[in-house]
């Protein structure tokens, strides 16, 4: 296998979370596997609603707390132990930056298909946001949660295994795509042209 730049364990955060993604703690990607697999049953298959299982949770929470402190000051207990529940500057700082660079790239293509008017990038997000609405309506929301989450869960392995094979692969695939691109832009300037004459 050909050594690459940077590894695909560093391009997923190097943490545990890479980890978890590539197999590597069994225990925890497999516990994520079922996990999802049984949020998704609760929610799809048996009917429940997300609104309802959290307000039930939170209701449940809510009556431990109380009763536990009630008791607790009649029995001379501790009172629950409780975590500092606010939000860090720090924490809401790093999400405006993330978020910032997510939409400063969404502007940016905005800007090349509206003043710049790049028809390789019109086309490529045409077909992106085409293929999002027809996924879309094959399955509803919380199942494509659900799929997004095998697919990370599974489809990272399988690359780091066959990552060789897979580059060369969507190297011919981009090219492929980019010369269909290119013959309908050209055939678009072509009847843009006629119509002009």
């Amino acid at each position: 296998m050909a050594t690459h730049p940077r590894s695909l364990h560093a391009l997923l955060g190097g943490g545990a979370v890479a980890d978890v993604l590539l197999w590597r703690r069994r225990n925890a990607s497999a516990a994520a596997v079922v996990g999802a697999t049984a949020v998704w049953f609760v929610f799809e298959r048996a009917g429940y609603s997300l609104p309802s299982v959290l307000a039930n949770a939170l209701l449940l929470l809510v009556a431990i707390l109380f009763f536990w402190a009630k008791s607790a000051s009649l029995l001379n207990r501790p009172l629950p132990p409780l975590p500092n529940l606010e939000v860090s500057d720090v924490v809401v700082e790093k999400a405006a930056d993330r978020a910032l660079v997510w939409i400063n790239r969404v502007l940016s293509v905005g800007q090349d298909i509206a003043i710049k008017r790049d028809r390789k990038i019109f086309i490529r997000v045409i077909l992106i946001l085409w293929v999002v609405s027809y996924v879309g309506m094959l399955f509803n929301f919380l199942t494509l949660i659900y799929i997004g989450v095998m697919l990370s869960l599974l489809v990272p392995p399988l690359y780091e295994k066959h990552q060789d094979h897979v580059d060369e692969k969507l190297g011919v695939a981009q090219s492929v795509l980019s010369r269909h691109i290119d013959t309908i832009i050209s055939r678009a300037g072509q009847a843009k042209q006629k119509k002009t004459e």
